[in-house]
């Protein structure tokens, strides 16, 4: 789901304005997307509701990254105990005019597949971005160290 659209309450906003600064930190030439998907029914019906989406564009082609542009899909699960949103993985995609070039997952085996990937640099940096966006979405909510 679109990460404009997600940003309800002050926690999950917070947590997208880091995502997306933590991206920056690592590739500071790019342009946020917050609402990377359309909004007709057709597009509707694939995106994932339970899911966080930004896309990432490069002012060309990244050569190092092996793409244009990126889409970072937060995979999140309501934790039934304490009703926190916790992530459970991040799968990101790197897109071209050709379509999709690359994807990697954090679920399984953090590995990348496609016909293009990134260079080892880049690669590395898209695996630290992951686990800081790991971190950030399943540190404990304040609410909860209260209690």
């Amino acid at each position: 789901m679109n990460a404009a659209e997600r940003a309800i309450g002050i926690r999950l906003a917070a947590q997208i304005a880091a995502t997306v600064n933590l991206f920056k930190g690592q590739f500071p030439d790019v342009r946020t997307d917050l609402r990377p998907w359309m909004n007709d029914d057709e597009t509707q019906e694939l995106v994932d509701p339970d899911s966080i989406d930004i896309g990432f564009h490069f002012p060309g082609l990244s050569r190092p990254c092996g793409c244009r542009s990126m889409l970072v899909q937060i995979r999140l699960f309501e934790d039934p105990i304490d009703g926190q949103r916790r992530a459970i993985g991040v799968e990101v995609a790197g897109y071209d005019h050709r379509g999709q070039q690359w994807r990697f997952s954090t679920v399984n085996r953090w590995q990348f597949g496609g016909t293009v990937t990134p260079q080892p640099a880049a690669a590395e940096k898209l695996k630290v971005f992951c686990r800081q966006v790991l971190e950030l979405f399943n540190q404990p909510s304040e609410e909860s160290e209260a209690s």
